[in-house]
């Protein structure tokens, strides 16, 4: 019997990279990278429920870790942007803002 291909691997390899490069913003990567991960574990359940009928788990288990570490980065960035919101001075962060504007002619 000719051996086939886990379902989606090519989709988590796809949303795991594009998690990793979206992560820095505003930790918006856990999304596409929390989708991968999920998706990853489905495969390797259909995986592990007939091994013999499948052949690229390595693929899997790559995309896998790709969208862990996405997962992660995001995590920390969302974190830093939550803290950063949270403890900083908004006042003095809007009067910089239109201090900008004014400079570059721009009036609100």
């Amino acid at each position: 019997m000719e051996q086939q291909k886990l379902p989606n691997s090519t989709l988590i390899i796809v949303l795991g990279i594009f998690g990793y490069l979206c992560c820095c913003f505003a930790g918006l990567g856990i999304i596409p990278s929390t989708i991968a991960f999920y998706l990853a574990i489905k495969s390797e359940k259909i995986f592990g429920e007939n091994p013999e009928l499948y052949d690229n788990i390595k693929l899997i288990k790559t995309g896998k870790i790709v969208a862990l570490i996405a997962m992660i980065l995001s995590a920390i960035v969302l974190i830093r942007w939550i803290y950063v919101i949270s403890t900083g001075d908004w006042d003095a962060m809007m009067e910089q803002s239109r201090e900008i504007l004014e400079q570059y002619g721009i009036e609100e």
